[in-house]
């Protein structure tokens, strides 16, 4: 069984992480970070674009090992993935694509209109993710 835990490197990213370390930890654990690309991003700096999603991607990578650093990984099986994309796409398009059994996400917690006005990421993996998700506050 695989586990999918979306991290944008917020706090609630991190108890989400840790949820997954703690609940799930004879699964593997698979930590994803979406890297957003810039929309309008083509023509002549399109080569500047690509170098600065690399340097992204690598900083992706950084934060991914900084979240499991706090926490005891002896006996965890875990690996770290990174994509480029809107993140409730992204993390759909990976649960499909490895047989993700299970998607864990942090939440915000906004409510209301500010919830309305900013859309919530959450929501929307959850709205659309072929497998359970569990979302932490």
């Amino acid at each position: 069984m695989a586990v999918l835990v979306a991290y944008d490197g917020s706090a609630p990213a991190q108890k989400a992480v840790e949820y997954a370390f703690s609940t799930h930890a004879d699964e593997e654990i698979i930590l994803l970070r979406v890297v957003e690309a810039a929309d309008g991003s083509t023509g002549a700096g399109i080569g500047l674009v690509q170098e600065a999603l690399r340097e992204r991607q690598e900083e992706a990578s950084t934060e991914l090992e900084d979240a499991t650093e706090v926490i005891d990984t002896d006996d965890v099986e875990f690996r770290t993935e990174t994509a480029v994309g809107k993140p409730e796409r992204e993390v759909v398009e990976f649960a499909e694509e490895h047989d993700v059994d299970h998607v864990i996400i942090g939440s915000h917690g906004r409510e209301g209109v500010s919830r309305v006005l900013l859309g919530s990421v959450a929501e929307k993996i959850v709205r659309r993710a072929p497998v359970p998700v569990t979302v932490v506050r």
